[in-house]
């Protein structure tokens, strides 16, 4: 069952796509969309984690660009557009937006309080930024490109992070996993794990560099995360 969520902030209001899950109440799972906005494959992302028990809240973060904007990753236009977005896309603004979705789904009648967000490729980025400016109570991000800009913020994370990298990624080059790598070994609630014959959106179900075994790999390691934190 899905539904839309209306989130007030003091910039103006935004929708959420929402999947319930068949028994309530339950914990929250935010899911953060990629460069293609709130999609068809993101809603799909959503389905799966209230399969699995959680109420699941896909944000749309480009709200502030255009509202309701759906692409797809199979036409050159449909990709230049998406990094358009990308490119004025302000994530300080993105991670207040987190924060906003988590109140918003935390007061729903059937949440239980807690809430982990989880967020690929652009949301990736932005659930590791949400890691060092929310209060969700976990974090799950898959090929986050860009969080090589802000591990100066890493002290800052107080919550269990799981993170998922792709070893052949053309958006998070050698050098920028080993900069992450590097900055968050230290860091008790960080787990990392890398996939190195992956490549960039791996677990996207359809994209060119699905990786079925990977995916697997990935997502159950991410359910079981999850389920230990969450419970």
């Amino acid at each position: 069952m899905s539904q839309n969520l209306s989130i007030k902030t003091a910039d103006g209001t935004f929708n959420a796509y929402v999947a319930m899950p068949e028994k309530l109440p339950a914990p929250v799972v935010v899911v953060i969309q990629e460069i293609f906005g709130v999609n068809a494959v993101m809603r799909g992302v959503a389905d799966d984690y209230a399969r699995q028990g959680y109420i699941a809240v896909c944000p749309d973060l480009f709200w502030r660009l255009e509202p309701g904007i759906e692409l797809t990753d199979k036409t050159d236009e449909e990709w230049q557009k998406a990094f358009g977005y990308l490119q004025k896309f302000n994530p300080d603004k993105g991670a207040e937006d987190i924060q906003a979705t988590l109140d918003a789904a935390r007061a729903l009648p059937d949440a239980s309080g807690k809430a982990a967000v989880v967020g690929y490729c652009m949301g990736g980025m932005m659930t590791y930024l949400a890691a060092t400016r929310t209060n969700a109570d976990a974090f799950a991000s898959f090929y986050g490109a860009g969080i090589d800009n802000y591990l100066g913020e890493a002290d800052k994370i107080s919550k269990p992070v799981i993170m998922h990298l792709a070893g052949q990624d053309e958006f998070i080059p050698t050098e920028a996993q080993d900069k992450i790598k590097a900055a968050l070994k230290d860091k008790a609630e960080v787990t990392i794990y890398q996939y190195p014959d992956s490549n960039h959106a791996f677990c996207r179900v359809g994209g060119n560099h699905y990786d079925e075994q990977a995916a697997a790999t990935a997502n159950a390691r991410t359910a079981e995360f999850l389920k230990q934190n969450l419970a």
